[in-house]
């Protein structure tokens, strides 16, 4: 296989776990008020709510400090080994502007990013988790 060829599969392995990570934290939120509504048990489990707690928090870390995504780094860094055009910015805003053409400036994704996580964080009382070893 051609080192090139290499290099553009990596970075398109980053990017779908880049997409499954953003997907995992918007609809992990929406399962779980959905989860509350029809009474599935699985959305109390702790270990899902650290997860996806942990997701958003590291998202809104990163954009308040204005830092970008791991993700997008290395999946620029390798298509730009192998050759390949970039972009420029974060991830969510090359996406958001590709797909819906869509401008605005970088507080605008920092504003949302910090609503959404305070949603996350509210979810943990609308429906809060179930403790370790606690199976009901």
């Amino acid at each position: 296989m051609d080192e090139r060829v290499g290099y553009l599969l990596a970075a398109d392995a980053i990017l779908l776990v880049h997409v499954q990570f953003v997907a995992f934290v918007i609809f992990g939120l929406v399962l779980i008020l959905l989860g509350n509504w029809r009474s599935w048990s699985w959305v109390r489990n702790l270990w899902f709510r650290l997860a996806h707690l942990a997701a958003i928090g590291f998202v809104v870390v990163q954009a308040w400090l204005g830092a970008v995504c791991p993700l997008t780094v290395w999946e620029l860094a390798l298509r730009e080994k192998a050759g390949d055009a970039v972009y420029t910015g974060a991830f969510v805003a090359h996406w958001l502007e590709a797909v819906l053409y869509y401008r605005a400036p970088p507080w605008v994704f920092v504003v949302v990013y910090t609503v959404f996580g305070a949603l996350v964080v509210a979810s943990w009382f609308w429906v809060p988790p179930r403790r370790f070893g606690n199976v009901r």
